[in-house]
């Protein structure tokens, strides 16, 4: 069952948070559901069946410091 996770994420502007959305949209076969960034919160919300650890890494692929957060909603 796909989890919401929630993970805070260094990003100054549009282009941080697209890069984001990108490397984790290329993982929808592998249990990415859905992406949400919010600049002003400095958050990324991934709903996906994937280990949080997993999906971390893959944020940081963009360059960006991130933290996990925890399970959100």
């Amino acid at each position: 069952m796909a989890k919401v996770h929630v993970f805070k994420a260094e990003m100054t502007c549009d282009g941080c948070s697209s890069a984001s959305t990108r490397i984790l949209d290329r993982m929808k076969d592998k249990g990415v559901e859905s992406v949400e960034c919010s600049l002003p919160d400095q958050t990324v919300k991934v709903k996906s069946t994937l280990d949080p650890d997993v999906l971390l890494e893959a944020i940081k692929k963009s360059g960006k410091t991130c933290s996990y957060i925890g399970e959100g909603s």
